[in-house]
């Protein structure tokens, strides 16, 4: 059920029995010559509406920017500052709340959102308000993702351009593929971008001169299709879990 598309007389039902929803939220930001800067929204949004149909709960319109000002010198880029972000997904997750939503997962696909969709949770969890958690696709099947690409990368990478690939083919930029190898950053070790214990760099632009990492040619529409199956599976099977839990289970536990 999508929120959006309903008449508010249509979604009495759904507010009177059911207490779940499905947040997608992403980015707008560079990711490399080969893909759109919608990458990330099209991939959240894409992952809640499958497992809004598979289990028929509510998903919400998508946010589609996020947290990026760290991919700022690409053209194109939006992002806002990570307190009005935190503060906007608060106050749109309190809406929910006021309908009598009770818990609610962030079907994200930024990793610049990761740690403010976290604090935003603890927020509405220590207050009692609700309970939010954040889920991120490539977190919920990383042995997959080690198997099927020999030289993966975070941001843009055979991953991405795999589901990408999938999901919206005619955005992808397939001539690109080799430019968006050659021209970043191939092959890394977390640990060697650091200097003597401190990560120096702000801008993915400090690592990768093009903005993406890994090896874009390995990606295909066929692996793409196998993460988004198995991730949508992990999501189903969150959903399902959630929605099982006695809500005074989800909150804080007395002090000791």
């Amino acid at each position: 059920m999508y929120l959006a598309a309903e008449s508010w007389p249509d979604l009495d039902a759904y507010f009177e029995n059911e207490s779940l929803a499905l947040v997608p939220l992403g980015s707008t930001e560079q990711h490399g010559p080969h893909l759109p800067l919608a990458t990330d929204h099209l991939i959240a949004e894409g992952f809640a509406r499958a497992a809004a149909d598979r289990t028929g709960f509510l998903r919400t319109p998508t946010i589609n920017v996020g947290v990026s000002p760290h991919h700022r010198q690409f053209n194109g880029t939006m992002w806002v500052d990570a307190p009005v972000f935190r503060d906007y997904v608060e106050s749109f997750t309190r809406n929910l709340a006021y309908h009598g939503i009770d818990r609610v997962i962030y079907v994200n696909a930024h990793g610049g959102n990761v740690e403010h969709l976290r604090e935003v949770g603890r927020r509405l969890r220590d207050e009692e308000v609700l309970y939010a958690v954040e889920w991120m696709w490539n977190d919920s099947i990383p042995e997959l993702v080690d198997d099927l690409f020999e030289r993966n990368g975070p941001h843009g990478g055979p991953k991405e351009t795999a589901l990408i690939q999938h999901l919206r083919p005619e955005l992808v930029h397939d001539d690109r593929l080799a430019d968006a190898r050659d021209g970043g950053l191939t092959e890394f070790e977390p640990a060697e971008m650091n200097r003597h214990g401190a990560r120096t760099f702000y801008d993915a632009i400090d690592n990768a001169p093009n903005g993406v990492l890994g090896d874009q040619t390995d990606a295909t529409a066929e692996k793409g299709e196998r993460l988004f199956e198995a991730a949508t599976d992990q999501l189903v099977q969150l959903c399902e879990w959630l929605d099982d839990q006695p809500f005074e289970d989800l909150l804080p536990k007395d002090h000791v």
